[in-house]
């Protein structure tokens, strides 16, 4: 009885440390694309958003996904709905990876993880950014494609290629690790 419970809280401990970690780099990662200048053009490119591939190997990931992107926006100055709505999308998006690497198809599933990052966050930033960086002048529904186009695009770089790259190149130390 007594090394079940040890092993439980082993368990735990390492399941909130893992977390704490890729919350740790998601923050430190945004700073990257911020100090690059990555996130100051039309298509931006956060390079933590490739981290998405870690809830494909570790439930861990998605709470460290979430409280990363929550903590990257507050401490880089977003908006309060950005602050809001940015860890939602990335929550949603880390859940479906996590459910994706439950597939028996492994080889599909590795190609397909980033999809629900890609999709949600293009879903959910692009109301952020037409209510929150555009200015009331321009504030035009015919800007919504526009910015739907730029995220996802940004998102395909970002999620879709780095965090392809990412889990390909690192997989076996990725699945020692976590």
């Amino acid at each position: 009885m007594k090394k079940q419970i040890k092993r439980n809280n082993v368990q735990r401990v390492r399941f909130l440390c893992t977390a704490a970690i890729i919350a740790a780099l998601y923050v430190a990662l945004t700073y990257v694309s911020m100090f690059l200048g990555l996130d100051k053009n039309a298509i931006q490119i956060r390079f933590s958003e490739a981290l998405c591939v870690l809830a494909f190997v570790t439930p861990a990931a998605v709470p460290g996904m979430t409280v990363g992107c929550l903590l990257a926006n507050i401490l880089t100055g977003c908006a309060p709905l950005d602050i809001l709505l940015g860890p939602i999308a990335t929550f949603i998006g880390a859940i479906g990876a996590y459910l994706i690497g439950k597939m028996r198809n492994v080889n599909v599933a590795r190609w397909i993880c980033t999809v629900p990052n890609i999709v949600s966050n293009t879903v959910i930033v692009t109301v952020v950014c037409f209510f929150c960086y555009t200015a009331p002048s321009a504030q035009t529904w015919e800007i919504v494609p526009f910015y739907a186009a730029t995220v996802f695009i940004g998102e395909v770089i970002s999620c879709g290629v780095i965090g392809t790259v990412l889990l390909r190149s690192s997989e076996k130390i990725l699945c020692r690790i976590c």
